[in-house]
């Protein structure tokens, strides 16, 4: 006889966290030995700083690397969903790539969740869930609001954005720039005649006078 209190639909009780794939993976091992490697092993590596970051997306620009990755946050998305969220006001919306902000966040808060599993104590995951979690999960439900309840909402702050970006105001704002560092006391390296650094706007870009680089 079956025992009515038993949910055949919920087994096992906790699912594990998604390992990601075999790129993210060697990713992750070439930063470990970036971190705590021999000098030849190093030295293999080249630049450590040109690294991939799995928790710094755009860091990862290998193709192959960077479908891995979205498929590796899906499925945590998907788990902690399942495993975390019991009111609708904490779900991460299926629309979650279409969101820079939890794009961003979301990378991070695997990578931390993949640490602390990988931990000899459970400090890390207590941290993990104290902190990290209701953070993540705070800042998703104050940037999204009711937005996207019922399937994915344009940008509010599409008109915003694109007048901050315009040239008009661009310009503004490198007008400010120049004439702040002319302000400033020269230093040995890039300064000019009078002291004043060789920097000036030029068509809404911010121009070293003495080279001609754009810097902006």
């Amino acid at each position: 006889m079956t025992d009515p209190t038993v949910n055949p639909s919920r087994s096992p009780l906790a699912q594990p966290f998604p390992c990601p794939g075999r790129l993210v993976e060697h990713a992750y091992r070439e930063l470990s030995i970036a971190a705590n490697g021999t000098p030849e092993q190093l030295k293999a590596l080249g630049d450590t700083r040109r690294l991939p970051r799995p928790w710094d997306p755009p860091s990862c620009t290998h193709p192959n690397l960077r479908l891995e990755l979205w498929v590796w946050l899906d499925d945590v998305a998907t788990w902690l969903n399942q495993e975390y969220v019991w009111d609708t006001d904490s779900f991460i919306p299926s629309c979650w790539p279409e969101h820079p902000h939890l794009v961003h966040d979301l990378a991070v808060l695997a990578d931390q969740r993949r640490r602390a599993g990988m931990a000899h104590t459970s400090d890390a995951l207590e941290d993990w869930h104290r902190f990290a979690l209701p953070a993540f999960l705070d800042r998703m439900s104050a940037r999204l609001k009711s937005h996207c309840e019922n399937g994915h909402q344009p940008w509010p702050a599409t008109s915003r954005h694109a007048r901050h970006t315009s040239d008009p105001h661009r310009r503004r704002r490198v007008v400010n720039y120049t004439a702040d560092t002319d302000q400033q006391p020269s230093s040995a390296a890039g300064a000019g005649e009078g002291g004043r650094p060789r920097l000036r706007a030029v068509n809404g870009e911010v121009v070293d006078g003495a080279t001609g680089e754009v810097l902006s």
